[in-house]
């Protein structure tokens, strides 16, 4: 459909910046998701792409061309909102079909095209209702194939699914990927929810106060983190972040003792390790803490310990129990530590 590119993309409001220095290539037909906490630039980035906004520098190009000076309505891009905007004194089928009318595709083709993009949505049977007569999920539906029906190069969403709950939002999840993947149509996708950006994405560009992070895939992104607030901004729980002292390939903090690090490092270092690398057990233990919470969720039971003033999460087995106080040891996954420059939050390699 369309390949784009974003060269040296700025976006500058007088002494404010929304966006510094993106630079991303965005393959045809890929699933790219910005990812990033209010305020970033992720949906600046995206309203330039779209043509909403302009960029203040940078180069914007759909297969090689050029598209700063284009207008938002000569891209060939349809955008889903987090509001559904749909017209309310409208049906479904004249809600879906209002784009080919703007753009003047004859009528006899206009029926098959609304029942093509309602099918793929599976609001068929919804048509001849007004959005009012219809659940929210179903209305994000009903936006998501007005979007569809216009066949366009790129698809443009932003946060379309924060109005729905958590049951609504897992099967919309599968239901955009699965219609992203059939069309075969480029997906520019704006969330602040690391879920959705883990289970839709090709690859993810995570973002933070208007800077890429960093540009990887999700297991990437996962295993293979950038900095701390990668770190700490993807997993759930997040990755427990510790400030201590490396000193001749040992690492120490309150509660916290780590052999057989690198000697290369020395000094104040911050070390990583995710919840679910980490095992209740004494034998070779690396951290002993009191017990500061217990969350049973069914399947796993949330650990939390507190060493020193410094609280550690840890994903202990379902039927893991612990009276609040009680000291309890742990061990890390020696494979699975990772370091970071305390001061700037750069990843030691």
């Amino acid at each position: 459909m369309a390949r784009i590119e974003l060269e040296n993309i700025q976006k500058k409001w007088g002494a404010y910046w929304g966006v510094r220095d993106v630079n991303i290539d965005i393959a045809d037909e890929e699933f790219i998701v910005f990812l990033g906490p209010s305020g970033c630039g992720k949906t600046t980035t995206m309203r330039m792409i779209a043509g909403l906004e302009s960029p203040t520098e940078g180069t914007i190009r759909m297969d090689g061309e050029v598209m700063n000076d284009i207008d938002a309505r000569d891209r060939d891009v349809a955008m889903v909102f987090q509001g559904y905007a749909l017209y309310p004194n409208m049906t479904i089928y004249e809600n879906i079909r209002f784009p080919l009318r703007m753009r003047g595709v004859p009528k006899g083709e206009q029926d098959a095209l609304v029942r093509r993009a309602a099918g793929l949505v599976e609001l068929t049977d919804f048509l001849d209702r007004k959005p009012g007569a219809l659940s929210g999920g179903q209305r994000q539906r009903a936006a998501l194939a007005r979007a569809i029906v216009r066949q366009p190069q790129v698809f443009l969403m932003d946060e379309p699914l924060s109005n729905l709950d958590a049951k609504l939002r897992q099967a919309m999840r599968v239901q955009i990927k699965h219609i992203q993947r059939e069309l075969k149509i480029t997906t520019v996708y704006v969330t602040h929810d690391q879920i959705e950006a883990m289970t839709l994405a090709d690859r993810i560009v995570i973002m933070q106060l208007g800077a890429i992070q960093q540009i990887g895939t999700p297991d990437e992104i996962y295993n293979d983190p950038a900095n701390t607030f990668v770190a700490n901004f993807i997993g759930s729980p997040p990755m427990n972040l510790i400030e201590g002292r490396l000193s001749e390939g040992t690492f120490t903090a309150p509660g916290l003792r780590v052999e057989g690090l690198s000697p290369r490092y020395a000094g104040k270092v911050t070390l990583g390790v995710r919840p679910e690398d980490c095992t209740v057990t004494e034998e070779g233990a690396h951290l002993q803490g009191s017990v500061y919470g217990v969350e049973p969720t069914g399947d796993v039971t949330y650990l939390t310990l507190k060493a020193g003033e410094k609280l550690v999460e840890v994903k202990a087995d379902r039927a893991y129990r612990a009276a609040l106080g009680h000291v309890e040891s742990v061990r890390f996954d020696p494979d699975r530590i990772y370091l970071f420059d305390t001061e700037t939050g750069q990843r030691l390699r």
